[in-house]
């Protein structure tokens, strides 16, 4: 800046000396002057030294120039140079912050990574630890793509009654009556014939599940078998079935399983039956089941209703009396047909069949809908059974008599013919939780004709008319159950009872008696009278004489609980104990003079005690 302004100056100075050349006023005219050589060589002198000025003024011009110039230049550059540093430090200040931002990124896949090698880590860890555990205890087996589950339990029980049965699972139908030597004895047994083994085994396809399952127990009875010293009781088929459960809801299974007829706790579902709690084999008074033959088709609608339908391996319970030999219902077994072909001494001496096998004319079908509304359980179902003998119009006729225009003198098989009889039933369940899951009521009815041996308490299902055909008994089946769940403790209380009909009839031609099932002129004179023992080995209890007592209703009411010391993955420990006091209402008979004197009805009664100690497999 400086050197512009001396420039400047210079210019402007050199500018006034020119124009004071040029206007210095002319001399006036005088006299000619006379100019000399010396004023010649003064302004020679003085322009010379004005030129001089001037060089140097214009050389110096000429350095301020160049020194701008080169200035420029400099300030071109360092321009140049604060626009390329510019650039490059807006260049790295974008880069700087692509760097962090690619640090933060890094930082979180870092943490990522960290947080990814400490949870795969503690997978390893619990993968390791949950493959050690399933190879140590596994809860399943794995055969060939099959998955195995072993199941049951090993029981060591006892039960006390006040009253002899002979048996550690209760007849009730057999309570002996009050003149019943056994009536007048107590009794203990104890055991572990309740153990139980299973084996499920399920695959899985792309549409289908495939499930086999087998279950069995230790209650069978040999022909060797006895509690005298080893206790040896043979292993009893329980359940054996195969099942295919398709996606669509479908279900079809077949082999040895539960009735349809007893209650499920969800939908139609195999193993899930609403078996009572109680410690007896039998179950309590008014449940209603059956574990037979059967091959059902189930349909699932939105795990909501449920539609199932079986058809069931028949059989018929006959209970009659004084009814001449003129009917054929079955047979005792065929041990070369694999069944039980055994009989068994009476305490008169006399034999009878340990089995008896119905020739069955179709299989039993029944039909349940169930409905999950979301609050409660509930079923209704219908049973229909058919029966058949052979009838022989001539093998009950008066001495001496003839039958079907035949000359043949007496009994005999002329005009034999088969008679049928259809029988059924229908039924309801219904079951509620409360408080939680901790409480269950539940409530079943069922009744029909024929359907008798349903009951827990094995009724009989018919009996026999006085000319040989079926005379089907009415029966009825109820039952409320009231459980209380907790966390080690479970309490449970059953209220039951079965009841049966009379089914009498009068026979003309066998000394003029009633027949039947029930019967009011039937003798339960002896029903109160001990009789001694008549075979003499010690082992024959004695009945009353004169005592028909056919069952009217049996009724019981349970009380128990089961309590568990260890429940979790190593199986579970408990112990229950169950009290029962049962009693076997009869139909009324004829007393002591026989004809006349109706009304006596006698009644078994009981009261029992069980206990049971218990290890489930995990």
């Amino acid at each position: 800046m400086k050197s512009a302004w001396k420039l400047c100056a210079l210019v402007f100075l050199t500018t006034a000396l020119v124009a004071q050349t040029s206007t210095e006023p002319k001399p006036r005219k005088s006299k000619a002057a006379t100019i000399t050589a010396a004023d010649v060589q003064a302004l020679k002198d003085a322009i010379a030294s004005q030129q001089a000025a001037l060089a140097a003024q214009q050389q110096e011009i000429q350095q301020l120039r160049d020194e701008l110039h080169h200035k420029d230049q400099a300030v071109g550059q360092a321009q140049a140079a604060a626009t390329d540093a510019a650039s490059k430090a807006d260049a790295a200040q974008a880069q700087a912050a692509q760097q962090q931002q690619a640090v933060g990124e890094l930082k979180a896949d870092v943490a990522d990574l960290k947080t990814n090698v400490t949870n795969t880590a503690l997978t390893v860890q619990e993968t390791q630890k949950n493959v050690t555990s399933a190879l140590e205890s596994p809860a399943a087996l794995h055969y060939k793509g099959i998955t195995l589950t072993p199941g049951g339990f090993l029981a060591g029980e006892f039960v006390r009654r006040s009253r002899a049965l002979g048996g550690e699972a209760t007849p009730f139908n057999s309570l002996t009556m009050p003149g019943a030597s056994a009536s007048n004895i107590s009794e203990f047994f104890g055991s572990g014939r309740q153990s139980r083994i299973s084996m499920l085994a399920q695959g899985q396809l792309k549409d289908a599940k495939l499930i086999g399952y087998y279950e069995a127990d230790f209650l069978g009875v040999g022909t060797t078998s006895n509690a005298n010293q080893t206790n040896s009781y043979p292993l009893r088929q329980r359940q054996a079935f195969a099942q295919a459960a398709f996606t669509n809801g479908w279900t079809i299974t077949g082999g040895q399983m539960w009735t349809l007829v007893t209650e499920t706790k969800h939908g139609t579902d195999n193993r899930t039956e609403a078996t009572p709690m109680t410690i007896d084999p039998n179950y309590t008074v008014g449940f209603t089941f059956a574990r037979q033959y059967g091959i059902r088709l189930a349909k699932d609608f939105g795990d909501k209703v449920w539609f199932a339908v079986s058809m069931e391996n028949a059989q018929a319970t006959v209970s009659t009396h004084n009814n001449g030999d003129n009917f054929l219902i079955g047979s005792q077994g065929a041990g070369g047909g694999l069944y039980n072909a055994g009989a068994s001494a009476s305490s008169s001496g006399s034999a009878s069949n340990l089995a008896n096998y119905a020739f069955n004319p179709s299989p039993d079908i029944v039909a349940k809908l169930v409905f999950e509304p979301g609050f409660g359980h509930y079923e209704v179902f219908g049973l229909y059974d058919r029966f058949r003998d052979r009838v022989f119009p001539c093998g009950e006729v008066l001495t001496g008599a003839t039958c079907g225009g035949s000359t043949t003198v007496g009994a005999n098989a002329l005009g034999a013919y088969n008679a049928s009889k259809n029988g059924g039933g229908i039924g309801a369940n219904a079951r509620w939780t409360f408080d939680n899951k901790h409480i269950d009521f539940g409530l079943h009815v069922f009744g029909g004709s024929g359907v008798g041996r349903y009951a827990a308490s094995g009724l009989a299902d018919a009996s026999i008319h006085a000319d040989g055909t079926f005379d089907l008994i009415r029966s009825y089946q109820g039952l409320g159950t009231l459980e209380w769940h907790g966390k080690k403790l479970d309490a449970y209380l059953n209220a039951g009872a079965d009841y049966a009909s009379r089914a009498a009839d009068y026979d003309p031609l066998n000394s003029k008696l009633y027949v039947g099932y029930g019967s009011p002129l039937f003798s339960n004179s002896g029903c109160y009278t001990e009789l001694p023992p008549t075979v003499g080995s010690g082992f024959f209890p004695t009945g009353p004489g004169s005592c028909t007592a056919d069952t009217r209703a049996v009724i019981e009411g349970t009380a128990g609980f089961w309590y568990r010391f260890y429940n979790g993955p190593k199986g579970r420990l408990q112990f229950g104990t169950q009290y029962s006091y049962v009693t076997r209402q009869t139909w009324s008979g004829t007393g002591a003079s026989g004809a006349g004197l109706p009304g006596v009805t006698p009644e078994g009664l009981d009261g029992m005690v069980f206990t049971s100690f218990r290890y489930y497999l995990p």
